[in-house]
């Protein structure tokens, strides 16, 4: 009787990665949780609360739990630019060859 392979999730994740498709949208979130990360590690490093930061930003304590929920789509610059201010940073965009 042969027993089962156990596979790790990084084989699992390695074998569905050849997907292009599947790859396209791991890509996506992964930059989506990336940039939901910086957000929240900036605002803790400026030791500012979901709610201070919502308060310097002009909107609600839900929306910045929104945005830092990693699942966020509607970022704009205008969003980007709000949240750099607040949290008294400077905002660079930058276009990489793909």
């Amino acid at each position: 009787m042969r027993k089962p392979k156990i596979r790790t999730f990084q084989e699992h994740l390695k074998k569905e990665l050849k997907d292009p498709e599947f790859r396209k949208h791991f890509e996506e979130e992964r930059r989506a949780l990336a940039l939901a990360m910086k957000i929240v590690k900036l605002r803790q490093r400026r030791g500012l609360t979901q709610k201070d930061l919502a308060r310097a930003m002009r909107t609600s304590q839900q929306a910045v739990s929104r945005i830092e929920s990693g699942e966020y789509e509607g970022f704009t610059l205008k969003t980007l630019e709000k949240i750099a201010e607040a949290t008294g940073s400077r905002l660079k965009i930058d276009l990489l060859p793909a």
